[in-house]
C-alpha cells in the first residue's frame, strides 16, 4: 500500500506564459536528506532547506555565462561542482560568495552530466560517452577523451547507480530513431552495449535502480504503456562491434482514455511501486495531470494528487520525497510505500498492533466505521462487508449505473449504488466512484430540482473520493446549504483548496442560526466542552451580524499584570494566566461550532489562505476570532479530559487560525472600536505566552548546566549538596 501525503511548495519557478520547460536543470542531493541544490536552466544554483522551504545560499554566473548540466554536492569534499559553458568545470564551498573566484578548470571535451552519490567522489559523463572521475580529471584537465559511441550518437538520460561499494554508469542514446542502453562498471571499468525494442515512438522518461543483482531500468511511453528491463551487475567481458539485444516486460499499462501523453515521466520507487506524474487520473477524465503511485504487482492506483498548472514532465525522488514542478512551483510530496502484498493492494492489511489501515485518500478505509446519521440510515458499514463469506460481482456495470443516474430517480438511484457499493470489490469501487460521484453532480447541476443527497452522502462514506476526483461536490453542496454532506466532505478530503476552504468558512458565518439548527450533524468535536449545551447562551443573530457581542475581556493593566503575576493557594484550581473569565458563554451556536471546528481541522498553505482570508467581513472575522477565543479558555479548563479518539481541533490548530485572522485583518481590527477588548485580550494572551517560554527557556538552561556538572568523586559516604537553579 502506497500513500501520498500533503506537500509544500518549496520555491516558484518563474516560467513565461506558454513555455514548455519548467526552468529547472536539474535537483541533487546536498549534505543529508533535508537539503537539496536546485539548478535552474538560466544562470543560478540555489541551495534549499527542505523542512523550512526556504533557501540557504544562491549563487548567479556572470552575464553570458551559462550553466550546462545540474551542480551537485561532493560529498567527500564538501563542495558543489558544476559545468559551465559545456568544458568549464567550478567548484566551490557553501562559504564562497563570489562563485567566479572559485576554483575552475576547463576541460579538453563538451560535458553531459556530472553524476554524484554519498560518500563517493562524482563522476563526469562526457558527450562521447567517456568518464572520468573528478579528482582525476581536475589533476589533468586536458587530457584526451576517448569516443565510446558513433558521431551521431545523442545521449537522451544518464544515471548512476550505487549497489553497495561498486558504482555503475547508465545512459541510453539515440541514433537514427532507434535507442541504445550503455553501461559501464566504475569498479572494472567494463561496457556493454544494448539495443532497446522499438515500438513506433520515442520513450518519454527513463529511471534505474538496482536490486536482486541487476539493474533495472524502467520506460514510460507515450501510449501510457511502462516496460522494465533488466541487466545482470556483473557485465558480458569483451568488445563487441553490436549492442545485445535488451528484452523488456510490460510492468503496467496506464488508462489513458484516448490519446497520448506529450509531457509525463514514470519512477520506480520500490519493487512493486512506480510513481507517475502528467498522467490522467481514471476517475477524473482527460484535461487533468496528477501525481499517481500504482502497484505493479496487482495493477491497482494506490494514491493519487492533481498537480495544479502545466506538468513539464519532470520529477525526482529522494529519500522519500517527490520534488514536482508544475504550473509556477515546485512541490514537495511525501510519500509511504510499504511491502506489497495482496492484501495491502486491496487495502485489508493490518498493522502489527492489531488495528486496520486508514490509508488516506483515494484508497479506502476498511478499519474505520462509517457515519451513521439519520441520512445514512440503512446503510451496511465496511466492516460488516469484510465479514461476509463471499463478495458477489456486481452484475451492474459502471457505464449501466451511469445512465440509471442521469434519468433515474433519486430512490432508484440510491438503491442502484447501495448495490453496486455493496458488491464491488476495492479496485473497481476506487475507480468508479469518482465517475458516480461526477454524474450526480453534473445532473444536480443541470436539473435544480434533482439533489440526491442520501446517495452522494454514501459515495463520501466510502473514502474514495477526494476534491481532486469531483471538484465540483463541495462547492455543490454549499449551493444547496447541504452542511452534513460539508462536513463529510471537510472531514474526508485532504485536498481542498484554500479558496473553498474560505467560502465554506465564509457561508457558515453567514447562514442564520435557525438554518444550521436544523441540519443533523455530527458533534464530535465539540463533545470536549463541558456542560456546552447548560453554558450556551441563545445566539442573537442580529449581534451576531454587527459583531457587538461582549466577550468578557478585561483591558485594565492591573487585571492583566495580576493575571499573570498570581499564585494558586492550595486545594484551589490554577487562574488562566491572560484576563479571560473562565465562566465564558459561547458566543455561537453548537452546530455553527461544529462547522467551524471543521475548518479548523481542514489542511491548508498559509500562503494560498491568507488572500481568501482577506475577503472576509469585519464582523465575521471578529466573531470567528471570539469563538477561537472561547475554545482556547475551553481547552485550558479541560486540558487533563481531551478524547484523542473525539475530532476536536488542537491548541495549534487555534492559535494558528488566530493568527491568520489577525495577520488578514490586521488594519481593519485595529480601527475598528468592537474589536479593542478582543485585540485586547488577545494581547494579554500573548504576553502570558511570552512569559511563560521565557520561563520555560530559564529552566532549559539550569538543567543543560546541571547536566554538565561534573560528580565529585571524593563525596565519602554521606554528603549534602545545594543546588541553586536561580
Amino acid at each position: 500500500m502506497a500513500a501520498l501525503f500533503e506537500g509544500a511548495t518549496l520555491c516558484a519557478l518563474s516560467v513565461e506564459q506558454n513555455n514548455t520547460e519548467s526552468g529547472i536543470q536539474g535537483i541533487e542531493l546536498d549534505r543529508d536528506d533535508d537539503h537539496v541544490v536546485v539548478t535552474d536552466s538560466k544562470r543560478s544554483v540555489t541551495l534549499y532547506k527542505v523542512s523550512d522551504q526556504k533557501p540557504l545560499g544562491s549563487w548567479t554566473m556572470k552575464q553570458g555565462q551559462r550553466i550546462t548540466c545540474p551542480a551537485v554536492y561532493n560529498s567527500k569534499t564538501g563542495e558543489y561542482v558544476v559545468v559551465t559553458d559545456d568544458t568549464v568545470i567550478r567548484v566551490w564551498k557553501d562559504d564562497d560568495i563570489n562563485i567566479d573566484k572559485a576554483f575552475k578548470a576547463t576541460v579538453s571535451a563538451d560535458v553531459w552530466r556530472i553524476h554524484s552519490a554519498p560518500g563517493q567522489e562524482p563522476v563526469i559523463l562526457f558527450h562521447r560517452g567517456a568518464t572520468r572521475f573528478l579528482d582525476v580529471l581536475l589533476a589533468e584537465p586536458q587530457q584526451d577523451m576517448e569516443n565510446v559511441i558513433s558521431d551521431d550518437e545523442v545521449i537522451r538520460w544518464s544515471n548512476l547507480i550505487t549497489s553497495g561499494k561498486q558504482q555503475w554508469v547508465l545512459f541510453i542514446t539515440e541514433q537514427k530513431g532507434e535507442h541504445f542502453l550503455h553501461v559501464q562498471s566504475l569498479g572494472d571499468m567494463t561496457r556493454a552495449a544494448y539495443r532497446l525494442e522499438s515500438t513506433g515512438s520515442a520513450p518519454l522518461s527513463f529511471s534505474a535502480s538496482a536490486r536482486s543483482g541487476n539493474l533495472h531500468i524502467l520506460s514510460l511511453y507515450p501510449d501510457g504503456c511502462v516496460y522494465e528491463s533488466a541487466v545482470p551487475m556483473r557485465l558480458p567481458g569483451g568488445v563487441r562491434a553490436e549492442a545485445l539485444p535488451l528484452p523488456r516486460t510490460l510492468l503496467l499499462r496506464l488508462p489513458l482514455g484516448g490519446g497520448a501523453l506529450a509531457s509525463a515521466s514514470a519512477v520506480s520507487l520500490d519493487a512493486a511501486h512506480v510513481a507517475v506524474v502528467g498522467v490522467p487520473h481514471p476517475s477524473a477524465g482527460a484535461g487533468k495531470d496528477y501525481l499517481c503511485i500504482w502497484n505493479t504487482n496487482f495493477q491497482t492506483l494506490q494514491a493519487g494528487k492533481e498537480m495544479a498548472g502545466r506538468i513539464y514532465g519532470q520529477f525526482w525522488c529522494y529519500h522519500r520525497k517527490l520534488y514536482v514542478p508544475h504550473g509556477k512551483a515546485l512541490s514537495v510530496i511525501p510519500f509511504e510505500c510499504q511491502k506489497s502484498s495482496l492484501a495491502s493492494a486491496l487495502g485489508k492489511l493490518k498493522q502489527s498492533g492489531g488495528c486496520e489501515m486508514a490509508p488516506p485518500v483515494p484508497l479506502p478505509s476498511w478499519g474505520a466505521e462509517t457515519h451513521e446519521d439519520a441520512s445514512a440510515a440503512g446503510m451496511e458499514t465496511r466492516r460488516n462487508k469484510l465479514t461476509r463469506k463471499s463478495h458477489g460481482a456486481s452484475n451492474v456495470s459502471v457505464d449501466q449505473l451511469i445512465d440509471q443516474i442521469k434519468t433515474g430517480s433519486e430512490e432508484d438511484v440510491q438503491k442502484a449504488v447501495a448495490s453496486f457499493i455493496s458488491k464491488s470489490d476495492l479496485p473497481a469501487l476506487q475507480l468508479a466512484v469518482g465517475s458516480l460521484a461526477s454524474a450526480l453532480v453534473a445532473r444536480s447541476l443541470a436539473e435544480p430540482s434533482y439533489y440526491p443527497h442520501k446517495v452522494l452522502v454514501q459515495l463520501v462514506h466510502t473514502q474514495c473520493l477526494s476534491h481532486s476526483v469531483c471538484p465540483d461536490l463541495l462547492k455543490l453542496a454549499l449551493e444547496k446549504k447541504d452542511f452534513a454532506l460539508c462536513q463529510f466532505c471537510l472531514q474526508a478530503f485532504p485536498d481542498i483548496p484554500e479558496a473553498l476552504t474560505c467560502a465554506c468558512l465564509n457561508v457558515f458565518l453567514s447562514t442564520p442560526n435557525s438554518e444550521l439548527e436544523t441540519v443533523a450533524l455530527e458533534t464530535d468535536s465539540v463533545a470536549f466542552m463541558e456542560g456546552l449545551s447548560a453554558a450556551t447562551a441563545p445566539e442573537d443573530e442580529e449581534d451576531e451580524g454587527k459583531g457587538t457581542r461582549q466577550n468578557g475581556f478585561s483591558t485594565t493593566a492591573s487585571q492583566e499584570e495580576s493575571s499573570c503575576e498570581a499564585q494558586p493557594t492550595p486545594h484551589q484550581k490554577p487562574k488562566l494566566p491572560i484576563p479571560m473569565p473562565l465562566d465564558m458563554t459561547r458566543p455561537i451556536g453548537l452546530h455553527r461550532a461544529v462547522l467551524l471546528n471543521e475548518i479548523l481541522q481542514t489542511p491548508y498553505s498559509e500562503s494560498f489562505l491568507l488572500p481568501h482570508l482577506k475577503e472576509l467581513t469585519t464582523p465575521h472575522v471578529i466573531l470567528y476570532l471570539q469563538y477561537l477565543q472561547f475554545l482556547y479558555v475551553k481547552y485550558y479548563q479541560d486540558i487533563n479530559t481531551q478524547v484523542p479518539a473525539l475530532r476536536s481541533p488542537t491548541m495549534t490548530q487555534i492559535i494558528d487560525w488566530v493568527c491568520l485572522l489577525v495577520d488578514a485583518h490586521f488594519t481593519v481590527l485595529v480601527m475598528a472600536p468592537e474589536a479593542k477588548e478582543l485585540l485586547s485580550g488577545l494581547h494579554g494572551f500573548v504576553k502570558a505566552q511570552m512569559k511563560l517560554f521565557t520561563d520555560l527557556g530559564k529552566i532549559e538552561g539550569s538543567l543543560h548546566a546541571l547536566k554538565k556538572v561534573k560528580k565529585s568523586k571524593n563525596n565519602g559516604q554521606y554528603s549534602i549538596e545545594v543546588i541553586e537553579l536561580f
